[in-house]
């Protein structure tokens, strides 16, 4: 199966899971289990997307700039420094790193 066929499926899943969730009664999709559930289904899936898009370069893993600043942001969260200093710092630490010709 390629990349391609791949996030066509996850997108077809996903559209349909959303037009699940507008069909079912109030009574269903507003419990708390269900609204846990879909809470931590959101944060894995967004936390996957992190970790494939700064660690793989085809089907190899790399350790580069982009794991580096993926660190910074993460402490930088943990911190709780607003989130556009989060972006302009992980952005200037690649950068930094890319222009030193530290980790590519």
């Amino acid at each position: 199966m390629t990349m391609w066929e791949t996030i066509l499926i996850g997108s077809a899943v996903v559209a349909a899971l959303k037009f699940v969730g507008f069909v079912l009664p109030a009574s269903v999709s507003g419990s708390p289990r269900v609204q846990r559930i879909s809470d931590v289904v959101t944060i894995g899936l967004l936390a996957s997307l992190v970790v494939i898009q700064t660690l793989a370069v085809g089907n190899a893993l790399v350790f580069d700039s982009r794991s580096v600043a993926v660190v910074v942001a993460g402490v930088l969260l943990w911190k709780r420094v607003p989130f556009i200093i989060v972006i302009l710092v992980a952005a200037g630490v690649a950068a930094g790193l890319r222009a030193a010709g530290i980790l590519g």
